[in-house]
């Protein structure tokens, strides 16, 4: 059955899920924006996914968050999921939102939420950033498939495949059962990346953010 609903209407996402066994929430703007609409549509739409669970009895969601939310470390830290929020953008702001979002569902209703930072999802790296960030197509299968069975209650975790250079830590994924199994360096000899740049990249200049706003 296909079925479609706006993140808007919170009373169609609780029809939706009756009687669902999860929700993966991967509905939203998917880069930077103007922050009015990305508040509209990644923040309160996700608000609405969580309440609409919580009203329709739903035990786990499923939250498609973003290594955006932590871009402005630079590439020389090592980061995992349990570090302070660094977002490289107003879309990043977005996720730390989505994920505080979850947490308090979490804490205070009992729903079961993972989150889950998802690197840059595509057939190959294309850039030298791309092979420190990578998520190949069967290691983003692996980790949603390992969201929706894991025991655990509460996960933050980056899904990012397991690339000689990454950034990103794997244990918060391994105690979630998220193994990633391929490597960027498959697809050629690392390229250099200076390790004082922030993780975001081209995200984490100031034209990327101003040039999206609806001045």
């Amino acid at each position: 059955m296909v079925a479609t609903a706006d993140l808007s209407d919170l009373n169609s996402l609780e029809e939706l899920f009756e009687n669902a066994d999860g929700v993966i929430h991967l509905g939203g703007i998917p880069d930077e924006a103007d922050f009015h609409d990305l508040a509209e549509v990644n923040i309160v739409g996700t608000y609405h996914v969580l309440e609409a669970a919580r009203r329709a009895g739903v035990p786990r969601v499923v939250y498609a968050s973003s290594n955006r939310l932590t871009g402005m470390y630079s590439a020389g830290d090592p980061v995992s999921s349990d570090m302070p929020p660094r977002p490289d953008g107003f879309y990043g702001v977005s996720k730390v939102a989505g994920e505080a979002l979850c947490r308090l569902y979490a804490d205070k209703f009992g729903i079961s939420t993972i989150a889950v930072r998802i690197g840059s999802y595509e057939h190959r790296p294309g850039s030298a950033r791309e092979q420190r960030t990578w998520l190949s197509p069967s290691d983003a299968v692996r980790a949603f498939l390992a969201t929706m069975t894991t025991a655990e209650h509460v996960a933050v975790f980056y899904a990012v495949s397991a690339n000689t250079g990454r950034w990103w830590d794997l244990k918060a994924g391994d105690a979630v059962g998220f193994i990633p199994e391929d490597d960027a360096a498959r697809w050629g000899a690392a390229e250099d990346y200076d390790p004082n740049l922030p993780q975001g990249g081209i995200y984490a200049s100031k034209e990327y953010s101003i040039d999206k706003m609806s001045l």
